[in-house]
């Protein structure tokens, strides 16, 4: 049995979990002040680039004595830096349960070869067990799990007499969850996720505790260029006052201003919290009344605000085989992008077979509800065109 196609279509379509939905009102000359053609170095470039650093202070409220510094290479770079720069003093407690986590036990296991690493793992839609957390060892976390919809429900499993650090990969949590500073060394991401600025440059947010490690701790192997944060053994300040390792894009740089003026503007923090949450209200309403859909993590208090993360329920497309769940996922998404309805909201590749909603604060929640209302007709019409069994 076919569904009637819904009347109304979101006035955004797009719930990409990065790069993310821009911020409502965005248009191209938000940006005519960029500094194109100058040079990051000049007055002007770095001007901005210390903005960026003291505005991300302001919206994210980052305590005063953390550095915050622009570096390379997304959140990806920020994290590689934190993880080759700071890891090899103590052993490592790692946490891991989803796609993005695992590649940092890998790169921790696999490239810097450390031996005395902890992994403490679950499976998607599930959470390691906090409490066995060495506070000795340094811990290195995604505080939301991008693929899997699941985050730390808080930070009181980390003790504030902890010896070791905890680096935080908080790329889809920044600007959407509370991030509790005082229990965190590291903290990354990057501008195109929670604010949906454009890809360039990453954010890495260190302690002093942190700055204390680099200052008197030189790892065993040799630092490429752009991983390098100290120089002649005490912290490059540079790197904290908007002088970047490598060339950023001016242009980007002036999307992340415009996006975290926006922030600021319309209440900070607080606000963007808010929206995220009002977002997943709306998806949270809708699979109260559809019972052929639940979110992947059972358990609210774990459950993502940013990247939703869902499973069919019904039997006819649960007891199909993993790699027909897979094919029915990808058409029921592609019927909705064909009708300009919803972009990107398919599942990550690694993950379980199903949806994934981006839900930060650049969206409207009245557009999370209209993309529900698609996905109620394209599920009946997917479901439709199943093969019948003999």
């Amino acid at each position: 049995m076919t569904a009637a196609k819904p009347a109304s279509r979101p006035d955004v379509p797009h719930f990409s979990s990065g790069p993310c939905a821009k911020r409502p009102g965005w248009n191209p000359n938000n940006l005519k002040d960029a500094a194109l053609g100058r040079s990051h170095r000049a007055k002007v470039g770095k001007a901005k680039l210390k903005l960026a650093i003291e505005l991300t202070r302001e919206v994210l409220e980052v305590p005063a004595d953390y550095k915050i510094g622009i570096v390379p290479a997304s959140d990806t770079g920020a994290v590689e830096m934190a993880l080759w720069s700071l890891l090899g003093a103590r052993p490592v407690t790692t946490l891991a349960w989803e796609s993005f986590g695992e590649g940092w036990v890998s790169d921790i296991v696999k490239e810097l070869k450390l031996k005395d690493v902890t992994k403490l793992n679950a499976a998607y839609g599930e959470i390691p067990d906090l409490s066995k957390v060495d506070p000795a060892s340094d811990v290195v976390f995604t505080w939301n799990g991008t693929t899997s919809g699941v985050r730390v429900p808080n930070a009181d499993w980390i003790r504030s007499d902890r010896e070791g650090l905890t680096i935080c990969d908080a790329t889809s949590a920044a600007f959407a969850q509370p991030l509790d500073f005082a229990k965190l060394d590291v903290v990354t991401f990057s501008w195109q996720k929670a604010l949906g600025g454009e890809a360039a440059h990453g954010m890495l947010i260190l302690s002093p505790r942190a700055v204390e490690r680099l200052e008197t701790y030189k790892p065993a192997w040799p630092l490429p260029k752009i991983f390098r944060l100290t120089k002649g053994g005490k912290l490059n300040q540079g790197i904290f006052e908007g002088e970047t390792i490598n060339t950023p894009s001016m242009l980007c740089v002036e999307d992340y201003l415009d996006a975290l003026h926006w922030a600021k503007s319309i209440g900070g923090l607080k606000a963007l919290i808010a929206r995220a949450d009002a977002n997943t209200k709306a998806i949270a309403d809708w699979k109260a009344k559809t019972p052929w859909i639940d979110f992947l993590a059972k358990d609210p208090a774990i459950r993502s605000n940013t990247s939703v993360c869902l499973k069919f329920t019904d039997p006819a497309i649960t007891s199909l085989p993993s790699e027909v769940q897979a094919d029915f996922c990808k058409k029921l998404v592609a019927l909705v992008e064909k009708e300009n309805a919803g972009f990107d909201f398919a599942y990550y590749r690694d993950a379980p077979a199903g949806l994934r909603i981006w839900c930060g604060a650049t969206v409207e929640a009245k557009d999370v509800a209209l993309l529900t209302q698609w996905i109620d007709w394209a599920f009946a019409e997917t479901k439709a065109a199943l093969p019948k069994a003999a």
